[in-house]
């Protein structure tokens, strides 16, 4: 492990006992007590570079202020824009940025961004006289627009800092506004979280050690036959995966430690947008009624289980960073300026590149994913019209073939990720014949030529009862 993956490791243990103790604290320890830790660990891991997130979060502030009622793409330009002059601050003389601070002004540029919609959203309702009422306060709107200590205390509070979940501001303000922590359940459902932490880290350590990706990139490695080349980029994306699944999990650990995000399952919270269903508290509910069960899905960052065995690529991004994945379904891809499922799906990907960073890697990777996307499209649709029915079943032969095509692309796409360069990522791709983009070449355009079932669009690709099929992120057409 390389240092900054020693002083991820050490903020996130630190910050799982740490949360117990908010766990108990009343509103302004939660508030003022999490953003003072989340400072400390900023100034710590950042020093001098914090003053990137500070320069974010006031020049959000004069923009809500400014404009609270089309603040949204306002902010969404301003801290985008930050975002090249924060990744390119050594051309104008000044030292580079810590990987703390990227990772820190990652999860903030997210932060203001929802939290501008969110303040856009209460100006319009005002506008217009709509009450709260509407909607219930757990998925309704903010109170009012957040002052600058708020906005503050929300962007630097300690849960999530530098590894995610990325949550809405609605979200810590109902953290702050817990009418009791302590009866909400903490211990178990993070020991059920935790409990395969140790065997992924393992994993991760054992895999990292046998398959170096330092290899790739050595003259021994292109010289070895091409069944192995393929068959490397197979441990590359292993220990990829469990590297996130120790991060991402106890992250989720810190959160739930400290009862953050929480909510009722009645609520049917989402990963990173929170409740979608207005439920009534334990002081709002029936008299003599049973306590309320909750759950922590808001703060759900991973599913392990759902990302290896999946079946489908579009599924695959679904349980990979589901709070990020939300935050794009929501604000990248439903306002994208194109109407085709696919071009909707490269602008996205394209944002979610560029947020990530200015690497080539980033680019061809996230630029890949359309083209497999668009290939299972055309042979799922292809392959009903052949059938004449539903979808096989998850686990038949066809479903296993679909699953380690689909396991073979994210392999293939993770090279580019973890490689960066433009030289050295063509560089293996072209080692492998650039397989994964010629087959799903070849599956797109073979899915094409089969015969389609008689009511399907010729505009749009359908699913079996015929609504709209999903983006990739989950939002709906």
């Amino acid at each position: 492990m390389t240092p900054e993956e020693w002083t991820y490791l050490a903020v996130l243990l630190f910050s799982i006992p740490i949360g117990f103790v908010f766990k108990r604290g009343g509103h302004q320890v939660k508030q003022f007590g999490g953003a003072a830790v989340g400072l400390f660990l900023t100034l710590v891991t950042c020093n001098i570079h914090t003053l990137h997130s500070l320069v974010t979060i006031l020049g959000t502030w004069v923009i809500l202020s400014l404009s609270p009622r089309s603040c949204h793409y306002l902010t969404l330009s301003w801290t985008f824009s930050y975002l090249l002059f924060f990744r390119t601050v050594t051309f104008f003389g000044l030292p580079a940025p810590t990987p703390f601070t990227n990772a820190v002004q990652l999860l903030l540029t997210l932060k203001m961004v929802s939290l501008a919609n969110e303040v856009q959203e209460i100006s319009r309702a005002k506008k217009q006289d709509v009450t709260s009422s509407a909607k219930g306060p757990a998925i309704g709107l903010i109170p009012s627009v957040p002052g600058l200590g708020s906005i503050l205390c929300y962007s630097y509070c300690y849960v999530g800092l530098m590894t995610g979940p990325f949550y809405r501001y609605r979200t810590h303000l109902d953290w702050l506004q817990q009418p009791d922590s302590q009866a909400i359940p903490s211990w178990r459902p993070l020991v059920a979280r935790a409990r395969l932490v140790p065997v992924y880290g393992l994993l991760f350590l054992g895999a990292a050690q046998l398959f170096p990706l330092e290899y790739v990139r050595s003259e021994a490695f292109a010289a070895r036959a091409l069944p192995f080349r393929l068959f490397y980029m197979v441990p590359v994306f292993f220990v990829f995966r469990m590297r996130f699944y120790v991060a991402w999990l106890c992250a989720e650990c810190a959160c739930i430690a400290a009862t953050f995000g929480a909510y009722p399952t009645a609520a049917h919270a989402r990963p990173g947008g929170g409740p979608t269903v207005h439920c009534p508290s334990a002081e709002e509910g029936a008299p003599g009624a049973a306590p309320p069960e909750y759950d922590y899905e808001t703060i759900k960052n991973i599913d392990p289980y759902g990302t290896d065995f999946c079946v489908r690529v579009q599924d695959g991004m679904r349980y990979w960073n589901m709070s990020v994945q939300w935050w794009l379904a929501q604000y990248i891809y439903k306002s994208a300026p194109f109407r085709s499922y696919v071009m909707r799906s490269g602008w996205t990907m394209l944002i979610s590149a560029y947020w990530h960073g200015l690497h080539p890697g980033y680019y061809l990777s996230f630029l890949t994913i359309p083209l497999c996307l668009a290939a299972e499209g055309a042979m799922e649709a292809g392959l009903r019209g052949c059938r004449g029915a539903a979808p096989e079943p998850d686990r038949s032969w066809g479903a296993w073939v679909h699953w380690f095509l689909k396991m073979r692309a994210y392999d293939y796409m993770c090279m580019g990720f973890v490689l960066l360069e433009l030289g050295a990522t063509l560089r293996y791709w072209r080692s492998v014949y650039f397989c994964v983009h010629l087959g799903a070449l070849a599956l797109l355009l073979l899915g094409r030529a089969l015969p389609r079932p008689a009511a399907q669009g010729p505009h749009r690709e359908r699913g079996a009862e015929g609504a709209p099929r999903p983006g990739p992120l989950g939002a709906r057409e």
